[in-house]
């Protein structure tokens, strides 16, 4: 027997082991395993959205050009810009690219004659008008820009040149169409430029010239290292075809100079980075767009994206380190396998010390069970513990009991067969009790059928979702007629087109989430049921219907199919809700049909300097009051981010132009921050079925456009003079400060012998030099005391108010006077820390002058000293904040004052 035990022992140790060390690998296989796949999936999901975040901000500068390009062809191929007047060319080359931001170089005109005109941002990033033709000699001459956008003095005098000669013109005069040209080195500014041109022709369709936009490509690598860098990875874009190097994320030259002057493209060949010249040159051969790249030392997932416009064919590779987060897995690999070790160490321990004591009672077990067998039903095996091997034997104990029991008394057995059937019944019944709390504990409704439809059972979820008190209510009724008898509009439903009938009968399932259910009160739900039949013995003897109410989310697909027609900020019809009406109104019975094509004056100015949510404020208040002065069955839609269109049915143009009266009406009253609310408004109206109804939409556009440019100059004038008095409504004493200001710089202007257009340009500076006060949060112009946050938001008043006046012709000229004007003698100024003669003339004049005025008023000075201590103010600062020979004559004139 001993011998047994040990054998059965020895073989429960080994089986032990054996599933404690496979349960242990399995368990670490898992988690490891999950580790890893999430740790890759996480990697994969970083470059994705990294490539995306790239190829968006590519695509976006390709698209500058492109926009501008087809924007302007349009103004040209409609006549609105007649480029043979050369004021009217050089404004338009002027204010094309005055509106852009310093990616674009410049915008030009290269005609068929050789002839070549536009406009161009110098090497200190002002703007010039480019002209060559034969006054010119053939030579490219540039012209500083006057306030009204006209050409001032010559600048330069530049080399040759024939546009005609230029890549840019020729691909776009050999494919007839827009395009983008090859790569090639700027003949004035030392970096890689590429060009995008757009094909001008006239009435007749002869080719006239070349429209093009060019732009720098310095500035692309920069944001290829903010997105790439912080993941310890890499980006670069190069020409698919010729694999030569357009910009990378490592501050890598993309070019360079011979000896002899000329430009050399540098090639995937020549990175330096041998990982990623490997990267670069495995796509190329392989053409693939996700792989994995490994060496001994190093593995990257890369990704490529390819962008694909007119004349363009690049690819954006992006490479990140597969381990990016393998130091976390190595961490949690140490931990888990000292914790693993010690666990199988205590494992071994308690096992050992389990068997010991299990098996000691063993040997008298199977002593007690042999004697059984030999018909000695006296023995019992001893109990000494209650775990399994008391379990066992107290069992045994049990069966020697029964069958001593069964032995002697039969009678006894039978009366307790009896009484354990009764107890089965009652199981059963209990059972049934169960499984009415399961269904009674659903959120669905249950509730089942027989053939003719009549309901045999419900629960408690059904009963309360249909409005019943009890199942007494339901059970026994015909529940299509009960439940089911009328469409959702409450006409009859009837029972031969009921498919819940239909599939009972066929014993199919089906399930729907488009009809109604009819509660007890009348109403009805949207449900989404499921009907399942039940089979006995091959036969359908009913079904079951399982239930939710889906009303709340009908509700709610209402509203998305509302969101995805209507513009969210306005709730005004979008663009494509707005041409699908547009084909529904198209009939004869409604025309005439006017259409009114509007822009808001002013939402760049008002995002740029308020923020957008001031932006968003003069959007709503716009299409507020378009659909206040317009009728319920007029349809207004909001088509861009400041353009709105009216469609008018049976409107003549008499109407329409009352329309547009009273809403340009409604717009002169009215203000958003410091902006008076304006459109620039264009109309046209259909009369007859043989006019197409886009012509008129794009003849109200044109007229808009007209519009805008004819009364862009008052437009301006109204809105800056709205700002300034804004501000002196709310603050008088800013009012007062700047006419004294105006006055006193007039003053010391003449004593300067200035001329007539200086003393009227520094008169009209010194009166908005303090315009940027108007963006300031509120409470700081007037407060005394101002925290170390305030002070710094008080120093941006010149910034924004050069950024306000920068925004318009009539201003333009004032801006750099305005931003100046805090500027210190001894270089301690803000906002660029100018020192001595470096500070514009007109600005130190106005410093001086302002600080005068703030200080003969401060009301901490007894009245009759405060000129006093005012000059002794301004002569202390005298080398300090102020240039000291204007301070000598300003004190003189404020003394024979």
């Amino acid at each position: 027997m001993a011998s047994k035990n040990i054998s059965i022992k020895k073989i429960i140790t080994i089986i032990f082991i054996i599933s404690l060390l496979a349960s242990t690998t399995l368990i670490g296989y898992i988690i490891f395993s999950g580790w890893l796949s999430s740790t890759e999936e996480l990697s994969k999901g970083i470059l994705e959205e990294t490539s995306n975040e790239i190829y968006e901000k590519v695509s976006s500068f390709l698209f500058i050009p492109f926009h501008i390009n087809e924007w302007n062809y349009n103004m040209i191929e409609r006549g609105i810009i007649d480029l043979a007047n050369e004021e009217t060319r050089d404004k338009f080359f002027v204010n094309v690219l005055s509106s852009h931001g310093e990616e674009v170089y410049s915008f030009s005109l290269g005609t068929v004659n050789g002839e070549y005109y536009g406009a161009r941002r110098n090497e200190e990033g002002k703007i010039e008008i480019m002209r060559n033709n034969t006054s010119t000699g053939g030579h490219s001459w540039y012209y500083s820009v006057n306030e009204d956008m006209t050409a001032g003095e010559l600048a330069l005098k530049a080399g040759e040149f024939d546009p005609r000669t230029r890549e840019w013109y020729k691909i776009v005069e050999k494919l007839g169409e827009p395009s983008f040209s090859p790569i090639y080195e700027h003949f004035i500014m030392k970096d890689l430029t590429i060009s995008f041109g757009w094909p001008i022709y006239n009435k007749d369709g002869k080719f006239q010239g070349v429209l093009a936009t060019h732009t720098l490509l310095s500035e692309v690598g920069s944001f290829l290292h903010e997105n790439i860098a912080k993941y310890n990875g890499y980006a670069v874009i190069i020409e698919k075809d010729s694999g030569e190097l357009i910009a990378n994320s490592m501050g890598m030259e993309n070019y360079s100079y011979l000896k002899d002057g000329s430009l050399v493209r540098h090639t995937v060949c020549d990175i330096e980075n041998e990982s990623l010249k490997n990267v670069c040159k495995k796509y190329m051969e392989e053409n693939s767009y996700q792989f994995i790249y490994k060496n001994q030392k190093e593995r990257f997932l890369v990704n490529a994206k390819e962008v694909e416009i007119e004349g363009l064919n690049w690819t954006i590779l992006s490479a990140i380190p597969q381990d990016l987060y393998y130091g976390s897995i190595r961490k949690r690999a140490q931990y888990f396998i000292v914790l693993t070790g010690m666990a199988l160490i205590f494992s071994l321990f308690i096992y050992n010390k389990i068997t010991k004591k299990l098996f000691k009672p063993i040997d008298h077990l199977l002593e007690v069970s042999a004697a059984l067998s030999s018909g000695d039903l006296s023995q019992r095996v001893k109990m000494v513990r209650k775990d399994e091997i008391g379990g066992i034997s107290e069992s045994l104990n049990r069966v020697a009991d029964k069958m001593a029991y069964l032995i002697n008394n039969l009678e006894v057995t039978v009366k307790k067969r009896t009484e354990e059937l009764e107890r089965t019944n009652n199981a059963l019944e209990e059972s049934k009790t169960r499984l009415e709390m399961l269904l009674n504990s659903t959120v669905e409704g249950i509730y089942g059928i027989d053939l003719n439809g009549v309901c045999t059972f419900c629960n408690e979820s059904a009963i309360k979702m249909l409005g019943y008190d009890s199942q007494e209510e339901m059970l026994g009724k015909n529940m299509h007629q009960l439940i089911h008898h009328s469409y959702r509009d409450g006409t009859e439903f009837p029972i031969e087109n009921c498919k819940i009938i239909e599939y009972i009968r066929r014993g199919k399932v089906y399930s729907t989430d488009n009809e109604v259910f009819w509660k007890a009160d009348g109403t009805y739900l949207d449900v989404e049921f499921f009907f399942h039949p039940q089979i006995r013995d091959g036969k359908v003897i009913g079904g079951v219907v399982t239930f939710i109410d889906i009303t709340d989310r009908k509700k709610k697909e209402e509203e998305i199919k509302y969101l995805s027609s209507h513009d969210m900020l306005t709730g005004l019809q979008n663009k494509w809700s707005f041409e699908k009406n547009l084909e529904i109104v198209d009939t004869p019975e409604n025309l005439p049909i006017s259409i009114i094509f509007a822009d808001i004056n002013g939402l760049k100015l008002t995002n740029d300097i308020f923020g957008h949510s001031a932006g968003d404020e003069l959007i709503i208040k716009s299409s507020q009051i378009l659909k206040k002065h317009c009728r319920n069955n007029d349809i207004i839609a909001r088509i861009g981010g400041d353009e709105f269109i009216i469609l008018l049915p049976n409107t003549n143009k008499e109407n329409a132009k009352k329309v547009v009266d009273r809403i340009n009406q409604a717009f002169s009253d009215s203000c958003v921050v410091a902006i008076k609310c304006s459109l620039s408004i264009g109309m046209d109206t259909k009369v007859s079925e043989d006019q197409s109804l886009k012509e008129i939409m794009s003849n109200a556009e044109d007229a808009m456009y007209r519009d805008k440019a004819l009364n862009r100059r008052s437009v301006n004038k109204e809105i800056i003079q709205t700002i300034i008095e804004n501000l002196h409504i709310k603050h008088d004493s800013e009012r007062r400060h700047s006419m004294e200001v105006s006055n006193l710089a007039e003053m010391l202007g003449k004593e300067l012998n200035l001329s007539e257009e200086e003393i009227f340009k520094l008169k009209r500076a010194a009166y908005f030099h303090d315009i940027g006060k108007v963006a300031l949060k509120e409470g700081i112009i007037d407060k005394r005391d101002l925290s170390a946050e305030e002070k710094e938001n008080m120093r941006q008043h010149s910034i924004i108010g050069y950024r306000i006046l920068s925004l318009f012709d009539e201003t333009m000229d004032l801006a750099e006077y305005v931003y100046s004007h805090h500027e210190r003698w001894d270089g301690k100024g803000y906002p660029k820390g100018l020192k001595r003669e470096k500070i514009p003339l007109l600005s130190r004049i106005i410093y001086i002058v302002e600080s005068y005025e703030r200080l003969i008023n401060n009301k901490d000075i007894p009245e009759d000293k405060r000129k006093e201590y005012a000059i002794n103010e301004i002569k202390k600062a005298s080398g300090k904040k102020f240039d000291p020979n204007l301070v000598e004559i300003f004190i003189k004139i404020i003394n024979n004052e």
